[in-house]
């Protein structure tokens, strides 16, 4: 079983989960906004990812940040503290299937070399 993590209203989490209802594939959807994230999977995709890898620094959420919270991300534990407060900050979908990612942010042909 997948967890498909991100949050509703985002059109690429709506694409991801087209992609996997459309293909019968099974995931369980993990809703930041009202479920939050925990430091502990915070951490364990940025030892996968690098934590460089799962800030989307082109949300919204990011660009409206203070710049000095901005400026303050230079560390893994900066960033998870930043991550886990401003949770629409986090690239997005997020799959993992047991304890590792699968596939992040929406990209289709990706998609089917994963899950088909």
């Amino acid at each position: 079983m997948y967890t498909l993590y991100g949050i509703p209203n985002c059109d690429s989490v709506k694409k991801a989960r087209t992609f996997l209802e459309a293909n019968s594939i099974p995931y369980t959807f993990h809703d930041y906004k009202k479920e939050g994230i925990s430091k502990a999977k915070l951490t364990q995709w940025s030892k996968q990812l690098g934590w460089e890898n799962l800030i989307n620094k082109n949300s919204t959420t990011w660009k409206e940040l203070d710049e000095a919270i901005k400026n303050d991300v230079t560390t893994q534990a900066a960033a998870i503290n930043v991550m886990m407060e401003y949770t629409s900050a986090i690239k997005r979908p997020i799959i993992m299937k047991d304890d590792a990612i699968v596939a992040i942010r929406f990209n289709e042909a990706e998609y089917q070399k994963v899950f088909l």
